[in-house]
């Protein structure tokens, strides 16, 4: 992203399902494309860039609730554009798409939602920051403190998310490598959330505490035309630190790699293609597909060795398009917690 962080599914409402995760690697088609050394300009950049065909607000969150139980979040607002460029009503030629949903050790509930641009339904604001489909919102005076809401018909939740550290920037200063043939995207996240709140089960209302990842990404051709998925982590280590990391896959079953560990005061390292390693050791079968859900990492510039496997291997979004999301936990050299995103399995 996840996650991750690349759902960027919807290139187009009427060819978005039958191209799914291909449809990235498609050419710009007059849209503007990423390039090395932009200078972000916040809080400007925390809004739209309809000029780019695809664009994503990520936020993903690591809670516990009174029992110490564990539970992941998922809100996402995608932004995806028919043409580049913004009008009003209906000859607006953005849509909008959210995800939102609840893990759990044993449950996991999904739901979305659609609207087109032009018509308020959707859309985000940078000043002061709010970002909204129907009556989901992610808001507030400033990316700094913002309120969390979303609901399904199983599930719901209101979070309180506060900032305790700066932006980060991945990549090249925000410039996001992601294939050897040069495909990129803008990309800067918001890794240091602390955040509670109460999510709204079926049994009855829970109150939780923990943590939260924002990413934001923005781009119109983030995938080379032979990639065809990824597998996005985003974890956060008692330490303090955290490792930014994914691997894009291309259909000759190679894949591109990147990574930013970021230290505890939010300074990033990057690291590029082949540093960061990543190895699937166990795989669950998941609505009839092999997924892998328990991975070793190993980043041997930090002495970084782990073993990261999911919550609840059963993290499956069966939405319009699907992909496997979830909280997932971390041992080896480094412990913590954080968020998987895998993408582009096919059904076997």
């Amino acid at each position: 992203m996840n996650a991750r962080a690349l759902i960027f599914l919807l290139l187009g409402v009427g060819n978005a399902f039958a191209q799914g995760f291909a449809g990235l690697g498609t050419d710009t088609e007059g849209f503007a494309v990423p390039e090395p050394g932009k200078r972000f300009e916040f809080p400007r950049d925390h809004g739209a860039h309809p000029d780019y065909r695809i664009e994503w607000w990520y936020l993903t969150a690591n809670l516990t609730g009174p029992d110490g139980a564990d539970y992941g979040l998922q809100w996402t607002l995608f932004r995806s554009a028919l043409a580049p460029g913004e009008a009003e009503g209906w000859e607006s030629p953005q849509v909008w798409f959210g995800h939102a949903a609840v893990t759990s050790a044993t449950t996991h509930r999904a739901t979305e939602r659609f609207a087109r641009g032009g018509t308020g339904q959707a859309g985000v604001t940078a000043e002061p920051f709010a970002a909204w489909i129907d009556d989901w919102q992610m808001a507030g005076d400033s990316l700094d403190r913002l309120r969390l809401t979303a609901t399904g018909k199983d599930f719901a939740y209101d979070i309180a998310m506060r900032a305790e550290g700066p932006l980060v920037l991945h990549g090249d200063g925000g410039y996001s490598v992601k294939s050897a043939k040069g495909q990129a995207s803008y990309y800067y996240s918001q890794p240091f959330f602390v955040v509670e709140g109460m999510i709204t089960l079926p049994e009855g209302e829970v109150p939780v505490r923990g943590i939260a990842w924002l990413d934001r990404e923005w781009s119109s051709q983030p995938l080379a035309e032979d990639q065809t998925g990824w597998d996005w982590f985003s974890l956060s280590f008692d330490t303090g630190e955290k490792l930014m990391g994914f691997r894009l896959r291309d259909a000759a079953g190679g894949g591109f790699t990147s990574a930013s560990w970021i230290a505890a005061d939010g300074e990033p390292t990057p690291y590029g293609n082949g540093k960061l390693v990543m190895t699937p050791l166990e795989t669950s079968r998941v609505d009839g597909r092999e997924i892998p859900t328990r991975w070793r990492l190993v980043l041997p510039d930090r002495a970084l060795d782990i073993t990261v496997g999911a919550l609840n291997s059963q993290a499956w979004l069966g939405l319009s398009i699907p992909y496997w999301e979830g909280p997932v936990r971390v041992i080896g050299t480094h412990t913590g917690k954080g968020y998987l995103e895998m993408t582009g399995y096919e059904r076997q």
